[in-house]
């Protein structure tokens, strides 16, 4: 029987003896075609990212050093990292990278997306697909190109600017360019992907606002504040999340390029991860600055997030 609540709003009656058994059963049968498809991918997951996960938050809190039965040393390995001048300073230039890497590929990439974006470009396939190529190469194959092209002696590059009358000396070798060098190397091999997310977010913003916006006289500068940019604020979040978790990721081209210096210039926390743990067989230390960089690193995706989410509540 129908029925109505005390302010008049309808409400549907409830079911009789619940769902009939062969819907049940029909429920049933999809359910365990849904975890039968989803079972592969599930182990794959426990067996290659939790597990490994969970054994390196327990080596983190012994002095695992490969070889022999480790000791439970509780924080230890914590305390000594927040400690240690070398891991300060390697933390500090991954802050200088993710300050230098971050908002130069999101600017690189927002910028070619803009100008591709628009219909009067000619050749506009064949630019987007030369931006996004370097993105396909593995950084390990770009950073020994570009150590080529930079070397102080036969490095294309560095002839170039010598023409000009630029002397670049050995970039890599500076401990005042080598960091910066690095960056820029990441920045031309990523933004095409930044890009192409751009793009992907620029055709979702209603082309009805940059008509309302053309009749009311705004120009492109004004016209890119009042309707591009809101209405790429959710891809920017991800996007920014994005670039913060990858210059926190940075290793493949400091390793090939630079291994860490001159003077441990370039020395990020995860190249010093991989010093502890492989090169000095300090395991458990090892592990103990891979969740210290996962907790900064959450912690940096929570703020922009909670940012992202005023912004939207203010705009409510």
């Amino acid at each position: 029987m129908t029925t109505f609540t005390t302010t008049g709003r309808y409400r549907p009656p409830a079911p009789l003896g619940g769902r009939r058994p062969e819907l049940r059963r029909a429920d049933a049968r999809r359910a365990v075609k849904a975890y039968a498809f989803l079972a592969p991918a599930l182990l794959i997951l426990i067996g290659f990212v939790l597990l490994p996960a969970v054994q390196a938050l327990i080596t983190s809190f012994t002095d695992a050093s490969g070889f022999g039965d480790p000791t439970w040393i509780g924080l230890d390995n914590y305390i000594e990292a927040l400690g240690s001048g070398p891991v300060l300073r390697a933390l500090l230039n991954t802050f200088l990278y993710a300050v230098m890497y971050a908002p130069g590929v999101i600017l690189a990439g927002l910028g070619a997306a803009l100008l591709l974006n628009r219909d009067d470009i000619p050749f506009r396939g064949f630019f987007r697909t030369a931006i996004f190529l370097p993105f396909v190469i593995s950084m390990a194959v770009a950073s020994i190109a570009w150590s080529f092209l930079l070397d102080p002696n036969l490095g294309l590059v560095t002839y170039w600017a010598s023409l000009a009358g630029i002397d670049l000396g050995d970039v890599f070798g500076n401990a005042a360019t080598a960091l910066p060098a690095v960056t820029a190397i990441a920045v031309w091999k990523n933004f095409g992907y930044f890009m192409v997310i751009f793009l992907a977010g620029l055709q979702s913003v209603p082309r009805h606002l940059y008509e309302a916006a053309r009749l009311d006289g705004a120009g492109r500068w004004r016209t890119l504040r009042a309707v591009t940019l809101p209405g790429l604020r959710s891809t920017m979040t991800f996007v920014v999340i994005l670039a913060i978790i990858g210059a926190f990721q940075a290793f493949d081209q400091i390793y090939v390029m630079t291994q860490g210096g001159p003077d441990h210039a370039t020395e990020t926390l995860v190249y010093r991860i991989y010093t502890d743990g492989f090169r000095d067989f300090k395991l458990g230390f090892a592990s103990a600055l891979s969740y210290l960089l996962l907790i900064i690193t959450l912690v940096l995706g929570l703020i922009q997030l909670r940012i992202n989410a005023r912004h939207e509540e203010e705009l409510e």
